[in-house]
């Protein structure tokens, strides 16, 4: 991709957001065109103007829209992390790919203050989590909108991913991904 694309970021993508997060998003991997190419999570991806345009919506970000990792976009109190930190081959990580990029999201999710909340966005990101924290995989089933109380007092709740696919074939609406969203907020936001 870095000799087609020489301009592009072609290195793993940071995390992007607050670093006192209550609430952390995690991805699936960075896209061939999106994340990729900008070197910030769900940026330049169709994915990510759904994303994007729900934490505006929900007060969790500065605009509607992300244009580049140099963009004066701000998150509030969230953050947004990929299971997987550089591109994939054939832009479909492979468990080797999440079980070696694993070690950073041990160190994403060992910073989040106690009761914060992890969003997955799909069964990768959900089962990355789980591995991050030496959990059984089938003592906590991936489903969209499932709530998980994990021993370590963080709670993990689910989504499909917000992808192109997802999205036109009505697997995941506009309105079921608004919803699950507003639900992390309120989890992660309560007092």
């Amino acid at each position: 991709m870095r000799a087609k694309f020489p301009d592009y970021h072609n290195r793993p993508v940071p995390p992007f957001g607050d670093p006192a997060a209550r609430l952390l998003i995690v991805g699936l991997a960075p896209g061939a065109h999106g994340a990729n190419a900008s070197g910030r999570p769900f940026t330049g991806d169709f994915a990510g103007q759904l994303l994007y345009r729900s934490l505006y919506e929900l007060g969790l970000a500065s605009a509607a829209e992300s244009l580049s990792a140099h963009d004066k976009l701000r998150l509030h109190g969230c953050r947004i992390t990929n299971a997987v930190k550089c591109l994939p081959p054939a832009n479909r990580p492979t468990t080797e790919e999440a079980d070696t990029c694993n070690a950073y999201l041990v160190a994403e999710l060992a910073g989040l203050s106690g009761g914060s909340v992890i969003f997955a966005l799909g069964g990768i990101a959900h089962r990355a989590v789980l591995r991050a924290f030496s959990l059984k995989l089938s003592a906590y089933p991936f489903g969209h909108d499932r709530l998980h109380t994990l021993p370590s007092g963080h709670r993990l709740i689910d989504s499909y991913h917000c992808s192109r696919y997802n999205t036109q074939t009505k697997r995941l609406t506009e309105y079921m991904f608004i919803a699950v969203m507003q639900r992390a907020q309120a989890l992660a936001f309560e007092r």
